[in-house]
């Protein structure tokens, strides 16, 4: 049987986990306030023919908070590492959305010998070239007006689809406050440069029209390849799940060693 929590660094953290197969393993990573549940319609579809791996990161869904309060990108690859070394996954394909997608590329930048191939989904960009005042001005608004602001902009980037934006926020309410506003500041200052570097695999970006920017991870120095999902919120993978799995079909299958 299958775990359903393993040990993290800094508490225990939950699991879904199943499929086998000839492919290479597929771990998932959700984003800011999400859970492993966010990836409801890709794991059953990609344990058809390989095993696929989602997790709560600490303080997420069902997993432990951190018990030395470390919200850093850096302490949840740390929860990323602890899962693939817990389960014995020596070579796996990592797909990451929005911030999980800027975990996932830090982990990869540290262990790409690990890491077969990176689908990025809508991830988040190039903190250091968003500009400071604008970075401050939302961070104060959110420390002034946390509830208020927090909802109106997850509203705001959900999507059109009512019954995914009401999970949306339900999850969100469930994520601590203190855990939230961390990774935000993280996110803002998050310099994907040094990942990138270390990480010259498979690797491709896939982003709402809001996210084709300058500041786009896809853009960074001399760029990788990145394709546009339409009429969709930033959860593509809840908005679009066949679109999403097709895209998963073809990465998987375009990479020898996936």
């Amino acid at each position: 049987m299958n775990p359903t929590r393993i040990a993290g660094p800094t508490g225990m953290l939950a699991l879904d986990d199943g499929g086998q197969g000839s492919g290479a393993p597929v771990v998932l990573a959700h984003s800011l306030a999400g859970t492993a549940g966010h990836w409801s319609h890709q794991l059953p579809h990609l344990r058809s023919s390989r095993r696929a791996v989602a997790f709560d990161f600490r303080a997420h869904g069902a997993s432990d908070p951190a018990r030395n309060r470390d919200y850093s990108i850096g302490g949840l690859a740390g929860d990323l590492g602890a899962v693939v070394d817990g389960l014995g996954l020596e070579r796996f394909v990592l797909v990451g959305h929005s911030l999980g997608a800027g975990v996932a590329l830090t982990y990869a930048g540290a262990h790409a010998d690990r890491v077969a191939g990176l689908l990025l989904l809508d991830p988040i960009g190039d903190g250091t070239q968003i500009p400071a005042e604008q970075a401050a001005s939302f961070l104060q608004a959110l420390e002034a007006d946390y509830h208020s602001v927090i909802q109106g902009y997850w509203s705001q980037i959900a999507g059109p689809n009512a019954a995914v934006k009401n999970r949306l926020l339900a999850d969100l309410r469930t994520t601590p406050q203190e855990v939230v506003e961390q990774l935000f500041r993280e996110a803002m200052r998050f310099d994907p440069r040094p990942s990138l570097a270390g990480y010259r695999g498979p690797i491709l970006s896939v982003v709402t029209p809001h996210n084709d920017e300058p500041f786009s991870l896809h853009r960074v120095g001399k760029g990788f390849p990145h394709q546009v999902v339409t009429d969709t919120g930033h959860w593509i993978q809840l908005d679009k799940p066949e679109a999403v799995n097709q895209i998963l079909d073809e990465f998987l299958t375009g990479g020898q060693s996936m």
